[in-house]
């Protein structure tokens, strides 16, 4: 999912979403483990997004707003 898909879900939802992003990449390691994953590639896409949850739910934290697009000086 996008970044801009998860700014546009509440506090509470993407702390769940994270909670089961978690749990999804628990088992993602655990069938990796086991020889059991077909496709490597999902592993990378949940930490992904795990990421882009955090920083999300860091920045509602920190009450920061969407700055101005890197390069473009004001």
């Amino acid at each position: 999912m996008k970044a801009s898909e998860y700014a546009k879900k509440s506090t509470a939802d993407l702390q769940n979403e994270l909670t089961k992003l978690k749990a999804q990449l628990f088992n993602l390691r655990f069938q990796l483990a086991a020889g059991q994953l077909a496709n490597n590639a999902l592993l990378n896409a949940c930490k992904k997004d795990i990421a882009r949850v955090s920083t999300i739910l860091r920045q509602r934290e920190l009450n920061i707003a969407e700055e101005p697009a890197k390069g473009k000086k004001a």
